[in-house]
C-alpha cells in the first residue's frame, strides 16, 4: 500500500506542475490506506507543502501586488485566512468532514474545469478595487486552509480581476498558495490525524514528480492532462457520494 502512496505522490507532483489538481489523486490514495477523509486531507496538505514551496519560489521574481493591493498585504491576508481555515478544519469532527468531502471535491472539480475550459480573461475596466480584492483573497485563503482543492484557479481569477497580467498572476498565486498552506501546516504538524510515514513517502514522490513535471512541461499534451484531471475529479466525486 505504501507503494501506491508513493506513486500517488509522484503523479500528484507531475500533475501539479503541469495542470494542478494533485489533491484529486492524493486524497483517494490516502483514504485507500484506511485513513478517514479528515486525516487524508491533513496528511496530503503536509506532504505536498515542500513541493508547493519550491514551485512558488521558482517564479518569485514575477510575483507582485495586484492593483492598489501590495504583495505584502496579500501575504498577510493569505496567512491569516489560511490559519483560520486550518483551525476550522481541526475543529470539524471527522464524521462531519466525511459528509462534506464529496461536496468539496465537486466544488473543486467545477472550479478546475471552469478555470481551464470556461473562464475568460477579465476585460479592461473590470478590475476589482483593493477592498473587494482583499476580501476575495481572504475568503479563498480560508477555503484553502480548510480544503484547498481549486484554490489556484480561484486565486488566478481574483488576481487577474484585480489587475494583474496572467503571467504575474500565475507566479503570485503560486507563492500565495504556499503562504496559505504554511499557516495550515503549522497547525497540522501537531494534529493526531497526521500520518507521518505516509506524508513523508507522499512528499518524496511529489518532489520527484514536480522535477519530472518541469522536464515534461513542453513535451506532454497539457490540454489532455487537464481533461484527465477533470475526469479524475468527476469519478472521485461520484465514488465519494456513493460511499456516503
Amino acid at each position: 500500500m505504501i507503494t501506491i502512496v508513493f506513486l500517488a505522490g509522484l503523479w500528484a507532483g507531475l500533475q501539479n506542475t503541469l495542470a494542478g489538481g494533485g489533491s484529486f489523486v492524493t486524497l483517494p490514495a490516502l483514504m485507500l490506506t484506511g485513513m478517514s477523509p479528515l486525516a487524508a486531507n491533513i496528511t496530503s496538505t503536509l506532504a505536498l507543502f515542500p513541493a508547493q514551496v519550491s514551485t512558488g519560489l521558482a517564479g518569485r521574481k514575477l510575483a507582485s501586488g495586484a492593483g492598489q493591493l501590495s504583495f505584502k498585504a496579500l501575504f498577510w491576508i493569505s496567512l491569516a485566512g489560511g490559519a483560520l481555515g486550518g483551525l476550522l478544519l481541526l475543529n470539524t469532527p471527522s464524521s462531519v468532514f466525511a459528509r462534506l468531502v464529496p461536496w468539496l471535491v465537486l466544488f473543486a472539480t467545477s472550479v478546475f474545469a471552469w478555470g481551464n475550459f470556461l473562464r475568460k480573461p477579465s476585460a479592461p475596466g473590470t478590475h476589482l478595487g483593493p477592498l473587494p480584492a482583499a476580501l476575495m483573497q481572504f475568503l479563498i485563503a480560508i477555503y484553502g486552509g480548510y480544503f484547498g482543492g481549486g484554490i489556484g484557479f480561484l486565486m488566478l481569477a481574483a488576481l487577474t480581476m484585480a489587475g494583474l497580467a496572467a503571467r504575474n498572476a500565475a507566479a503570485t498565486k503560486n507563492l500565495l498558495a504556499g503562504v496559505i498552506n504554511a499557516s495550515a501546516v503549522a497547525l497540522f504538524v501537531l494534529s493526531p490525524e497526521a500520518h507521518w510515514r505516509e506524508a513523508l513517502v507522499l512528499g518524496a514522490g511529489a518532489v520527484l514528480g514536480g522535477m519530472a513535471g518541469s522536464w515534461a512541461l513542453h513535451r506532454i499534451n497539457e490540454k489532455l492532462l487537464r481533461v484527465l484531471v477533470v475526469c479524475i475529479g468527476i469519478l472521485l466525486t461520484i465514488g465519494l457520494f456513493l460511499r456516503g
